[in-house]
Parts: C-alpha cells; structure tokens; sequence
C-alpha cells in the first residue's frame, strides 16, 4: 500500500488566484507557515520555518514544478540538508478549473521510499488536514479587501 497524503478542496476563486495562495510567500504564510524564504520558480531552494515551544523548526525546500495556473510543487526535506529524493517528500497543487472556482487537488507523496517514518506521515496528516481547510477562507478574505 502507497503512504501518501491526498486531499481535494473547492476554493471559490479562479485558478490563478489559487496559484499565487499556494505559491507565493506572502500568501502562505497567511495559511501555512510562520515564515518562508521562497522564490516560487523551478529549482529554487528556501525554507519554510513553524514557530514551537523553543523557538523555529526549520525546513528546507526546492521548487520542483511551477506551471501558473495549473501545478506548483515542492520538495521540503526533513533533514538540514537540501531536499533531494531521498530525504524529502513531494508536495505538490494541481488547480483545475471548475464551475467558475477552482479544485484544488493535493499530494503529498515519497512517504515510501528510504525509511520515512509512519510517525513523518502521521505528523503531516494531522498538519494538512489543519493547514489545508484555511485556504478556501482566506482566498474569499481577498476577494473582499480594499
């Protein structure tokens, strides 16, 4: 059996707004992150940092896939060194146009190979099922700022 993480989600917004919501920095850190250092273009490497009890959790990230509106997609590794295959897994937002919204389908996947742990996939299931859910919200805050 594949570990992987899968969920759809309806943002009622067009694809290209969805894109900038999970592609650029500003916006992410509104739904995701406490902060990231992120160049949304293929190959570029950043990090993505979440306050805890004793300061940042640090992880570093590669874009992998930046294709407006359609996918953006990422690797962020679970070690300090810079994501590669073998210790990261794949994020990835594929946006599909539907009923003048969009549906966004997420994965997350690599959880099988090298020696990912089921406590690494248990602990990103938990984070995007919290995460996820506040995307549709804050893309309809932006429709309504001045």
């Amino acid at each position: 059996m594949t570990r992987s993480i899968e969920r759809e989600i309806r943002v009622e917004a067009t694809p290209e707004v969805v894109y900038e919501v999970v592609s650029s920095p500003e916006h992410l850190r509104e739904w995701w992150p406490d902060e990231i250092d992120l160049d949304p273009k293929p190959g570029a490497t950043g990090t993505v940092s979440f306050r805890q009890d004793h300061g940042y959790m640090v992880e570093p990230l590669t874009v992998v896939e930046a294709d407006p509106p359609r996918r953006f997609s990422f690797r962020w590794a679970y070690t300090d060194e810079p994501a590669g295959a073998e210790n990261s897994v794949l994020v990835t937002f594929d946006l599909i146009p539907a009923d003048g919204g969009t549906l966004l389908r997420f994965a997350e996947t690599g959880f099988d190979e090298a020696a990912k742990s089921d406590d690494l996939l248990a602990d990103h299931t938990s984070g995007w099922d919290y995460f996820l859910p506040r995307i549709p919200p804050y893309v309809e805050g932006l429709a309504t700022r001045p």
